[in-house]
């Protein structure tokens, strides 16, 4: 997987097909990503304290990381492959445009 937190992503398939948000946590045994704001389920959550409020929220439910893209700052949506650059070092790069990331 390519993938990384805070990678800006574009959903491809599902009930918010279309949308854009950053990565917030990557599984990688699981092979899925939660997206900020995309995906959500709502969750009935138990009061822990006095404090805490109870009762049913919003959360982000994870999604198949072959259901998002990589967006690039133009807008588009790319595939991402893995080079080593002139310093020896390994790096991301957007298949599309060729660009490091």
């Amino acid at each position: 997987m390519k993938l990384k937190k805070n990678d800006n992503v574009k959903v491809l398939a599902g009930k918010d097909k279309g949308k854009s948000g950053r990565i917030l946590k990557v599984d990688r045994e699981n092979e899925r990503v939660v997206v900020q704001s995309v995906n959500l389920v709502k969750k009935t959550m138990k009061k822990r304290n006095q404090q805490d409020q109870g009762g049913i929220k919003e959360i982000e439910a994870p999604i198949h990381v072959s259901n998002v893209a990589y967006l690039l700052k133009n807008g588009d949506t790319t595939r991402i492959g893995m080079k080593i650059d002139e310093n020896g070092k390994k790096v991301r790069f957007a298949k599309k445009t060729g660009e490091v990331i």
